[in-house]
């Protein structure tokens, strides 16, 4: 008899990316337009969001998904984001979701790759 759990909760994906193009770190609303887009394409359900905007114009949000959240932070000084997408897999294996929105802010922001984590929990 198998005994082995084989249950896993979800993905956290975190990555830390280098950007060629620093005023898309300092633009909340175009984010959060990006965002919506992906929530649609994926199948995602936001129940809140939350954004402050830095003096410099740098700015920390996070989505808070029915799923699990979405969390960025940019330092537009050092043309650097970190960005963490976990996913719960609630009646599914949603890995795959996890790492196509990440991929797509990798293109957003026309990012290169610092550290790159995945995490199953």
């Amino acid at each position: 008899m198998n005994t082995q759990h084989t249950y896993s909760p979800g993905l956290h994906k975190l990555l830390t990316l280098k950007i060629v193009k620093p005023q898309l770190l300092t633009n909340a609303e175009a984010f959060k337009r990006f965002t919506n887009g992906l929530m649609l394409q994926y199948g995602l359900e936001e129940v809140g969001y939350s954004v402050h905007t830095f003096p410099n114009g740098s700015f920390t949000a996070a989505v808070c998904l029915a799923e699990s959240h979405i969390c960025i932070h940019t330092w537009p000084e050092f043309n650097q984001l970190t960005l963490d997408v976990y996913l719960c897999n609630y009646l599914q294996d949603n890995s795959a979701k996890v790492r196509g929105v990440a991929g797509a802010y990798i293109d957003y922001f026309e990012a290169e790759i610092l550290n790159d984590t995945e995490i199953n929990r």
